[in-house]
């Protein structure tokens, strides 16, 4: 019986534990187009960039490089095929003659050309967009960058951008939302001074109640603790209803949420709302933002595992990474609204007093006073 030669095994090249079946797909294309150059048209729109192995993608160009030789001359000697190697060679460091003519052995079907690009165009379409999910993860977790959320809502939006390209490149079909075991959210870490801003933002909110109407872009659940999240839904159920909001009416109100325990005393639970320091709005935003990276974080998580499943189709990760993105939107949105500048005095529609100036964070020692107090 006939063997069929694997040539991955051939001089030392594309050495591979476990090949994908893209690595076959690409053996197979460029044996059909060895072995009939006039298949190179029935590759487009294939470029060497979409290859995954580097010495594919050299000889890919020099196929599409070299003119196309005659079938006739084709078939009786190796001139157009030393050719190839040569123009390969300094690009594909190893390759050999015997190389090219396995691959030419391998190709099941040279007419199928069309189906093995296709598959080449996949696989780099499933590589291509879980590099942007990476970098999109590793953003949204990096402590260093001065501006994060601007940085992560770019990179997602350049996810958008891909997944509209992939789009016009792959057609839809029927059952096209992929069925990936989604993995579960990284709990949020909720460090000392994560959660000191959230009781900070409690103790001004408490202390300046009418900026706090102007803050419904700040939900419940972007706050880290849900004691704290309990007593902000406390506080803006106190204003807007209109009623009167200091220490001991959130006091009230927390009792009849049924806050109160034996750990959360009457005593501490004003203790916390008592020490205000910098402004409602800078703290509502630091909540938001650590709220939205990790929204972010999560929905990258969630593309990696998309593209990490082989069995996705290319429209099946579209469809599945557009929806996660669009997980963002209402986070984008009320980012948006917190950030925007206030409208100046002259453009606004009421006449409503306009609180005295405070500064954004408060300093070093204005932290250290407000933990001293509770």
């Amino acid at each position: 019986m006939s063997h069929t030669p694997d040539p991955h095994d051939d001089d030392g090249l594309d050495h591979v534990p476990a090949p994908k079946p893209v690595h076959y797909a690409e053996q197979a294309l460029l044996g059909a187009l060895l072995l009939d150059p006039a298949r190179l048209a029935d590759t487009e729109p294939l470029i060497a960039h979409h290859f995954d192995s580097r010495i594919h993608a050299a000889l890919f160009t020099a196929i599409r490089t070299l003119p196309s030789p005659d079938p006739a001359d084709h078939a009786k000697d190796t001139a157009w095929l030393n050719a190839v190697l040569d123009h390969a060679r300094p690009h594909a460091r190893g390759l050999s003659a015997s190389y090219l003519h396995a691959l030419i052995q391998f190709c099941p079907q040279p007419k199928h050309a069309a189906a093995y690009a296709r598959m080449i165009r996949a696989d780099n379409a499933r590589r291509i967009l879980r590099g942007h999910a990476e970098r999109l993860a590793s953003t949204a977790t990096d402590p260093g960058l001065p501006n994060p959320v601007a940085a992560t809502l770019g990179l997602a939006d350049d996810i958008g951008r891909v997944l509209d390209s992939l789009a016009e490149q792959f057609a839809p079909h029927p059952g096209s939302f992929p069925r990936t075991a989604l993995p579960p959210d990284v709990p949020r870490q909720a460090g000392k001074e994560d959660l000191d801003e959230e009781r900070l933002l409690l103790a001004t909110a408490t202390a300046y109640p009418a900026e706090v109407q102007q803050m419904r872009w700040l939900t419940e659940a972007d706050f880290l603790l849900p004691l704290h999240a309990a007593l902000w839904q406390s506080i803006t159920a106190l204003v807007h209803r209109g009623d009167m909001v200091d220490p001991v009416t959130v006091l009230g109100e927390a009792q009849h949420r049924g806050l109160l325990t034996d750990s959360l005393t009457p005593k501490d639970l004003m203790a916390l709302v008592s020490t205000p320091a910098g402004s409602p709005e800078y703290w509502g935003e630091r909540i938001l933002q650590r709220a939205l990276l990790a929204r972010t974080r999560a929905v990258a998580d969630r593309i990696t595992a998309y593209t990490d499943d082989t069995a996705n189709t290319p429209h099946q990760l579209i469809t599945g990474s557009r929806r996660a993105l669009a997980e963002l939107n209402s986070l984008r949105t009320r980012w948006n609204r917190a950030t925007t500048p206030a409208p100046s005095p002259a453009t606004r529609p009421s006449a409503r007093p306009t609180p005295a100036p405070r500064a954004g964070p408060p300093n070093r020692l204005a932290l250290t006073s407000a933990r001293a107090h509770r």
